[in-house]
Formats: C-alpha cells, structure tokens, sequence
C-alpha cells in the first residue's frame, strides 16, 4: 500500500467516526470509546504522516483518475504535517475534557449525544481545509467545520450563546461568500482552481487583475482568522461557548485561516504589493487586541482578546515573507494553537473550582487549587513569552526577520511586537492577582468541588505538550526551517503536484540568497 492513501484518513476517519457516533447517540459510554479511538488513530497516523513528509518532502494524492488541474488533489508538506499533528494532538485532550467535564457536571441541557458528531466533523473539516490542494476543496473544509462549530456554539441553547452564535454565523457566511467569490474570480482569471497551477498561471495574470484577486481572498481569510479590522466577532462569540469548544475554536479554527493566508502569499502571490497591508494590520492587531485585553474584567474575554492581538504576530511574519520570519511563524503556529487552547481548558478549570470566570468574584486560587495555579500560571508565561519557553523562541525569530527588513514599518512592528509582549504579561500579572492572590471568595471556601482527574489531566498533558515544544524546540526549527524554505521556493510543492519540470513556468523563484523571491530576467 502506497503511503500517499493516508492521506485520505484525517478527513475519512472523522467522517465515519461522526457517522457511527450518530449511531450510537443512545450509548454514551460506546459514542465516547468511537470518538475517542477514532481521534487516537488520527493523532498515530498524523505522526505517521510527519516523520515521512519529513524524510522524503512531499505526499500528493489523487482522488480519481482525474488529472490534478481537475480533479481534486490532497497535499501534505512540512507545514501541512505539522498543522496536522498538533492540531490531532489538542482535538484529542480536549474531547476527553469535554467528555469528564460533561459527566462531572450533570449538564443534562447540554445535548452530548450531538456534540461527538459535531466535534468529529469539524476535525474533519480542519484536516480537509489543512489538506486541500485546490481552493474549491479547501472551500469545502472551511464549510464543514462551520457547520460543526454552528452546532458547538450552539450547545445547550442559552440566549447568549445563540445571540454570540448569531454573529459567528452572520461574520461565517459573509466571509464564505467572499471565498467563493475570490474562487469563481481566480477562476475566470487562469481557468483553474488547482492550487499549484494557479501558482504557474497566476504569475503571467495582469497586475490589477492579480492584486484584485489577492484581495478579495485576504478579506476571506483575514476573517475567519480575526484579523484586524476584521476581528470584532470574535471577543463575543467565543466566550459564551463551554470551555472546551472554546479551547479547540481559539487553537485551530483561526489558525485555518492564518493557513489559508500562508498558502495564498507564499504559493499564489509572492512578492505582492499587500505586504505592506499586512504589516499595518498586524501592528494594529497586536496593539488593539492586547488593550483590548487589558481593559476586561472576564478571564474568558481577556483570552480572547490575546488571541487577537497574538495572530499579529503570525501576520507580521507572513508580511516580512524571508526565510528566518517564515520560520519563526511556522514554530509560532505550532506554539499558539497548543498555548491558547491550553489556556482556554484552563479557564474552565478555574470556571469549575470558583463558579465563574469574572475576576471580580474569584480569589484565592492558589491556596485552594495549588495545582490549577501551576496549569494556568505555565501557558500563561508561555504566551507572554517569558524566555526560554517557546513563546519567546518564536517572536525572538520574527523580531530578527523584522530587524533583517530593516524598512521604517518593520522596525515599528518589532517595537510593537516588543510592546505587545510586555503588555501581554501585565493583563496575565491582572488575571493572576484576582483569580489566584486576592482573598478567597466564600463559595470557593465553602464548596471546594472536586475537579474530576480528566479534566485536569488532559490539560497537564497539553500543558506538557506546550513544554515539549521548548525542550525539543531545536529539531522543531529545524523542522520550520525546511518548511518555509519549501514555501518561499514554491518549486517543490508545484512539481510534486503537476509533475517534474512543471515549476519551469513559474516567474518568481527564490533567490540564491534566501532572501526574498525574485523574477528571472
């Protein structure tokens, strides 16, 4: 068996697990043992997957005996195995959160036969939207893990998670309409939408009409990833959610479309005009977000709105665009979807053991909950990027491509990116000081509920993954660094689909120097 028909199993294993956990919805205990045991195979066959992109470059697969230009294509390289083994590592702690959290508290208004189904399928819509090798199918996975997270959001049918859901469905369609109008432009412009053939074809468009596609999609994307001035959804519609649809919408859901945003101006549109849009809309994510998050009351909203303000630094790295930032935003992807998702879980926890989540109610934390204090206290650091830990190690490298550019807008990035940082550890220092030294409110002192050990142990063990990416954060840039260099060079992915020789009708190829991508005279 040809290891390319793997590829096919992140998006078909969680199609069936979701088929059969329908099923089964009358049998919690086997629905539970489906999904579980269907999301431990994604996670060994995403690990599969990596080690071999890693040793021999790229995976394609074809559906049919359609040629890649029609039919529909699979791709995995270095980032896209990446991508899927920390996202089928995170999907699988917090199903087993949600799973002891549901049993632990009795919440019977919460429809849990639905949720397995429709966690499973949004697992598969983010494998497929990590896997597509054409916009159309990429098109299709962002669908599916709407129409999942619809139902997520949804759960228990609160008034305000269905106002908060009204907004996430509204911001959701308006987006999809523009992917699809971005689709049907691209289309009408090179007659494909084949991924690498666009990347071929793309090159030899007029200026205009090139620039006017390439907008159309970063909209598109800018908005499911929450990119500022496109983020104003997201502080509302993610905390009202439970804590573990939270956590795994903060880790992936934004990072699909900072994934669509990496393969949009690395393979379709090197060296475009918008990276200097991308800049100011970077600096202007990590400024607005972490005030934003400063001024919150709610540890759920103070989370959210360091998710904003930390996709600045992914769109800050994607708007230098040169291999040492490149690299740096593939580690920093890795980092984030494991830290913020890990926080989120957190939130939770603290959520349990006090009764809410406003830090004018919570106090005295780390006397009655020693070991929560540890789980929120490390990713916290993690985020703010306290060295050596993995935050740090990823925006020390977007600091150096920035300081490399060496233009008056990336020196004000690396200041706001400096600043950012700071201000990031002065809201955590907040939410530590209200939740965990001030004095102990007497509910907490009174109840004291027992946190069942899944719930804390699932977030030890992502808070241990989030550690792994420091202790082995050698072979991780390694590993980075191979892939953005297979992105900038855009060589490999276009012949490993289209076949040998086809990247010869690409205008811009990457210089001898790695420091950019220029067209051959």
């Amino acid at each position: 068996m040809s290891l390319e028909i793997l590829l096919a199993a992140p998006v078909m294993l969680p199609l069936l697990g979701a088929a059969f956990a329908l099923l089964t919805r009358h049998r919690s205990r086997l629905q539970l043992a489906v999904s579980i045991g269907t999301l431990s195979v994604n996670l060994v066959i995403a690990a599969l997957l990596m080690y071999w992109i890693n040793e021999n470059n790229i995976l394609v697969l074809q559906i049919g005996k359609w040629t890649p230009t029609l039919g529909i294509v699979l791709v995995a390289d270095r980032l896209t195995g990446l991508m899927l083994l920390v996202s089928s590592f995170v999907t699988l702690g917090v199903l087993i959160y949600a799973s002891a959290q549901t049993i632990s508290e009795h919440i019977e208004s919460t429809p849990i036969a639905i949720f397995h189904p429709s966690y499973l399928l949004l697992v598969a819509g983010v494998s497929n939207a990590f896997l597509a090798g054409d916009l159309f199918n990429m098109y299709v996975g962002f669908e599916i893990l709407l129409a999942a997270s619809f139902v997520l959001l949804t759960l228990g049918g609160s008034a305000s998670r269905v106002r908060a859901a009204t907004t996430y469905v509204i911001v959701s369609m308006v987006s999809s309409l523009l992917f699809l109008v971005g689709i049907a432009s691209c289309y009408a412009a090179v007659g494909t939408v084949n991924l690498a053939e666009i990347a071929v074809r793309m090159d030899h468009v007029d200026h205009h009409v090139r620039l006017l596609i390439e907008f159309v999609l970063l909209i598109a994307f800018g908005l499911k990833a929450a990119i500022f001035p496109l983020s104003a959804w997201l502080p509302d519609s993610y905390p009202t959610a439970p804590a573990p649809v939270t956590a795994v919408f903060a880790g992936l859901l934004t990072k699909v479309g900072i994934y669509a945003i990496i393969r949009l101006e690395t393979l379709m549109f090197p060296e475009s005009e918008i990276s200097t849009v991308l800049l100011v809309a970077a600096g202007f994510s990590l400024v607005i977000g972490i005030f934003g998050a400063i001024a919150q009351t709610d540890l759920k909203r103070v989370l959210s709105f360091t998710l904003v303000s930390h996709m600045g630094y992914m769109m800050f790295g994607i708007g230098i665009s040169s291999q040492i930032s490149m690299t740096a935003t593939v580690f920093y992807v890795a980092h984030h979807i494991t830290v913020q998702s890990t926080l989120f879980l957190a939130a939770g926890l603290i959520e349990h053991v006090g009764g809410t989540t406003n830090l004018a109610k919570l106090g005295g934390l780390a006397k009655a909950a020693p070991w929560l204090a540890i789980l929120f206290f490390v990713p916290a650091m993690n985020l703010a990027g306290v060295p050596p830990m993995s935050g740090f190690i990823g925006k020390v490298g977007l600091v150096i491509g920035g300081i490399e550019r060496g233009s008056v807008l990336a020196w004000i990035l690396v200041a706001l990116s400096v600043l950012t940082s700071l201000l990031t550890m002065y809201a955590i220092a907040k939410v530590w000081n209200r939740a965990f030294w001030q004095e102990t409110p007497e509910q907490i002192a009174k109840d004291k509920p027992v946190t069942p050990l899944l719930m804390s142990g699932s977030t030890a063990t992502l808070v241990a993954f989030s550690l792994a990416l420091t202790v082995f954060a050698g072979p991780l840039i390694g590993y980075s660094e191979r892939a953005a260099a297979s992105l900038l060079e855009r060589v490999p992915y276009v012949n490993a689909v289209l076949g040998d020789g086809a990247a010869d009708r690409l205008v811009f190829n990457i210089d001898d120097a790695g420091g950019g991508q220029v067209a051959p005279e």
